[in-house]
């Protein structure tokens, strides 16, 4: 459990600043390429933490000692910028997270989402879990202690171990996410000094969450407004994970009385983001998301992502369009269903189940709000070049997947949002520098709204909150006068729209405890059919769509039966036994 390098001294292989027993080989493989190279600056401008007047000359080291690494602070660099490197990555993997919503759905049979999560047949022997989230708690832990005791210069110091105290934080919060209260630990365990006392039970959720809110808060004013080396901690970033924490907490899955304080706290601290007045909406939703606008001015969080590496994204060889004018180009493993594309407002702003909004089922894509446009391929709609078809007897690649047989949609749409067409063709690995987004902006002014919302009404801040972000969108103002009701259904409208396919629904429907509604049953798609000579919309169930969801257990992933197996003192959430 404890590092124990041989002789104290740490080699290539075995260098404590860059590696554990769980690094991501492709990354280990890096940095003993760069060691060799002489090359360690430019791993740090790699890890995307550091601007290119910034580079760090670092002599390499042949051998490195564990006592030289805490009295250097080019060396307790990068040990911080592999944590750094342990953020998620958004829709960047085979089979992304926003499957396990009613927002999309995978291309292809015999996938996890589809076969376990989908169907809630997860248990604590197969589930997906954060617990490996401890690995990079326990790099924290370390980093916290060692450079707590160096001699090294204390206005380092005091950033370093603030952003260490906030990447800690914001590991611990995907624990909370999911497992609700977990064992809070902030020593360095080794079990040849504390045997097994490195055994801890679960704290409660209360004392998880007050230990994630309690250091945002406390770290806080120990970071700056905006960093100078491009994609660290700031003080907006720890009060926005604060905030998102606090605003889970306010939500039905933790306040069933519907206590208005802790509305009102969340409220109170995504306010104060706002009152940074550091951030703003950038002004192409489109664009937003591109590599060529990282951290722009709506960005508070981001993992940087490095294009033609094993550290580039790779969303578009996953999740975009499968074929390309009959050349498979994807994996197509994110196709949005129909639930959310019937969430796009019309141009005119009205939801489309309003008779006012002009709505046409039989031709539904004609005058939809540009973010529809700028997220979801459909049928008749253009990708890298190409007309898609979706449409049945067209005999495209694209065409609907009715039999579940191919890796083509099974909704009749694929995934566009913050995509580029280059990365989906060949000659450019498939792997893009753009961010993955972790926080923004746009977040923040929803993520008020509903606060405010519930703890107080509609109130005009809650108004000019969710009408900043309709506004960047070209969609009118809300109409004046909604009831607490009413504006709670337009913002979470809002919501889901504005954050689809960022990882946000999921936790949206956990937090709100709405999972049990909106995911039993079956998603649904749409067929389009040509019939005398005119094309025939009709919306069916998705082949393969179906969702189940137990609200007796499935608000929390289990505990890994590994970790339980371990360690007697962990209890299972309920009904997993």
């Amino acid at each position: 459990m404890g590092l124990s390098p041989a002789n104290g001294i740490f080699n290539r292989r075995q260098c404590n600043i860059l590696k554990d027993n769980k690094i991501n080989s492709a990354i280990m493989k890096r940095i003993k390429i760069y060691f060799n190279n002489s090359r360690m600056a430019f791993f740090i401008l790699l890890m995307g933490l550091i601007s290119c007047d910034d580079f760090l000359e670092i002599s390499p080291k042949d051998q490195i000692s564990d006592s030289y690494v805490w009295t250097d602070a080019d060396q307790a660099d990068l040990f911080l910028n592999n944590i750094y490197a342990s953020l998620p990555s958004v829709i960047n993997r085979f089979d992304p997270w926003e499957n396990w919503s009613d927002d999309a759905m995978d291309g292809a049979e015999g996938t996890t989402s589809r076969n376990v999560y989908a169907i809630a047949a997860y248990t604590p022997s197969n589930a997906e879990t954060q617990w490996g989230q401890y690995s990079n708690i326990r790099k924290c832990n370390l980093f916290i202690e060692n450079v707590t005791n160096s001699g090294l210069a204390d206005e380092w110091k005091k950033l370093r171990l603030a952003e260490a105290r906030f990447l800690r934080a914001y590991f611990y919060s995907l624990l909370w996410n999911w497992h609700g209260g977990v064992p809070v630990i902030t020593d360095v365990l080794s079990y040849t000094e504390q045997g097994d006392e490195i055994f801890r039970a679960r704290n409660s959720s209360e004392e998880t969450l007050k230990f994630i809110t309690d250091e945002c808060a406390a770290i806080a004013n120990d970071l700056p407004l905006t960093a100078s080396q491009k994609g660290r901690i700031t003080r907006g970033a720890a009060l926005t994970l604060k905030g998102w924490c606090e605003l889970f907490n306010a939500s039905p899955l933790h306040n069933s009385s519907n206590e208005k304080a802790k509305w009102t706290l969340a409220a109170a601290t995504y306010k104060s983001v706002m009152n940074l007045n550091v951030y703003s909406l950038f002004p192409n939703y489109e664009s937003l998301f591109y590599e060529e606008n990282n951290f722009n001015n709506e960005t508070i969080l981001a993992r940087p992502q490095i294009g033609g590496t094993t550290l580039g994204r790779s969303t578009e060889g996953f999740a975009s369009a499968t074929y390309t004018g009959g050349t498979q180009t994807s994996y197509g493993m994110l196709n949005p269903t129909q639930e959310i594309v019937d969430e796009y407002a019309m141009a005119n702003g009205l939801p489309i189940t309003d008779p006012n909004s002009g709505y046409d089922p039989q031709n539904p894509y004609l005058n939809r709000e540009k973010r529809f446009y700028q997220s979801i391929v459909y049928d008749g709609s253009v990708w890298n070049g190409i007309i898609m078809h979706s449409r049945l007897g067209k005999g495209s690649f694209n065409e609907l997947d009715l039999g579940i047989s191919t890796t083509a949609t099974n909704t009749g749409y694929y995934y566009r949002k913050g995509l580029k067409e280059k990365y989906a063709i060949s000659g450019e690995n498939k792997l893009s520098s753009a961010n993955s987004i972790l926080f923004r902006y746009a977040e923040v002014l929803l993520s008020y709204a509903e606060a405010q919302n519930e703890a107080v009404g509609p109130d005009a801040s809650v108004y000019n909150a969710v009408n900043a972000v309709r506004t960047r969108s070209e969609l009118p103002a809300l109409k004046e006068g909604l009831t607490q009701n009413e504006m709670r259904i337009a913002i979470r409208r809002e919501r889901r729209v504005e954050l689809a396919f960022e990882e946000r629904r999921w936790y949206d429907l956990i937090r709100l405890k709405i999972a049990e509604e909106k995911l039993n049953g079956t998603l649904h798609a749409m067929k389009i059919e040509e019939i005398d000579g005119r094309l025939v919309y009709t919306v069916i169930p998705a082949p393969g769509g179906t969702r189940v969801f137990y609200a007796n257990r499935n608000y929390y992933i289990p505990i890994p039966q590994s970790a339980m197996d371990k360690n007697s003192k962990l209890e299972q959430n309920p009904n997993y036994n």
